[in-house]
């Protein structure tokens, strides 16, 4: 757990320094991102606007995955991760579409009949500061 929260912190450091100076423009995200999910991996289909004449932006994604037994039961400690994902996405005409996928990784695997729960979703657009709950 310390490993994958020291890989977050990394990426999030790594765009932190790496952000663009924004000359103009009003950030923000158009419509809802898509979220969706396939076994242990989730995905996030975002689409920002606003960007001004910036050439990219740095995006993260983090979210907290449980592996869940038939019976609902919420998982011990053991059975839960983090999930970090970013990128560098090109700006055009002041705007960015983009899709981050993260997988998480469980030890023991989680693997039938429990099934992966993402919650804690978050998608953060790091060069302007802004985020959504997908």
């Amino acid at each position: 757990m310390i490993r994958k929260l020291g890989i977050v912190i990394a990426v999030i450091a790594t765009m932190v320094l790496t952000v663009a100076v924004t000359t103009a423009g009003s950030p923000h995200f158009v419509g809802d991102c898509i979220k969706g999910q396939s076994g242990n991996t989730i995905t996030a289909t975002c689409k920002e606007a606003g960007l001004g004449d910036e050439a990219q932006i740095n995006v993260t994604l983090t979210a907290d995955a449980s592996c869940i037994n038939p019976g609902s039961h919420h998982p011990k400690a053991t059975n839960k991760a983090s999930v970090a994902a970013g990128a560098t996405v090109p700006v055009q005409n002041g705007k960015a579409n983009y899709t981050l996928t993260g997988t998480a990784t469980f030890s023991p695997d989680c693997s039938p009949p429990m099934t992966v729960v993402f919650s804690n979703v978050t998608v953060t657009d790091v060069t302007n500061g802004i985020s959504v709950d997908p």
